[in-house]
């Protein structure tokens, strides 16, 4: 696995989770920066937890990548998915980790507290983690999402 940075945030109902991913992090010895929250009493919402790791993984050139975790996991990737160049999954199992990178190009797992244990959870990311996206069969797919995007943002 080349060495990454990482971007990391979570809404109040995932901070415990959040925290039990940050192990991973560190036990790979890979870099991150934590953008919160760190409180369950915080009430920031995830929208903006989600904005702040997507903005600085576009201001690294894309070089970061981010990991998101909200109650569910999805309203965190319907926020990452509005930025440009930011493709982000749901994961909950190995499979759908698995999926997310080769055949989808993602550079953010999102995952959902209320969803997934801590284990499994840290399995799902280390299997997100040990897998880069190659062009393959799935270039033609991510390429045309690209296109599609291109033609929409008008940021």
């Amino acid at each position: 696995m080349a060495k990454k940075n990482f971007v990391v945030g979570c809404d109040n109902a995932a901070v415990a989770l959040k925290k039990e991913l940050l192990t991973v992090l560190e036990e790979l010895g890979l870099e991150y920066e934590d953008v919160g929250v760190n409180e369950a009493g915080d009430e920031t919402m995830y929208p903006s937890v989600a904005e702040e790791v997507c903005r600085r993984i576009i201001e690294s050139g894309y070089e970061k990548e981010g990991i998101l975790v909200c109650g569910t996991g999805i309203g965190m990737a319907i926020t990452a998915n509005k930025f440009p160049g930011i493709y982000a999954a749901v994961c909950h199992d190995n499979y759908s980790a698995e999926r997310a990178r080769l055949s989808n190009n993602t550079n953010v797992i999102c995952m959902g507290a209320r969803v997934i244990g801590p284990e499994l959870a840290k399995k799902v990311l280390r299997e997100w983690l040990s897998l880069e996206f190659k062009d393959g069969r799935s270039t033609p797919k991510v390429n045309k999402i690209k296109e599609i995007e291109g033609g929409l943002y008008r940021g």
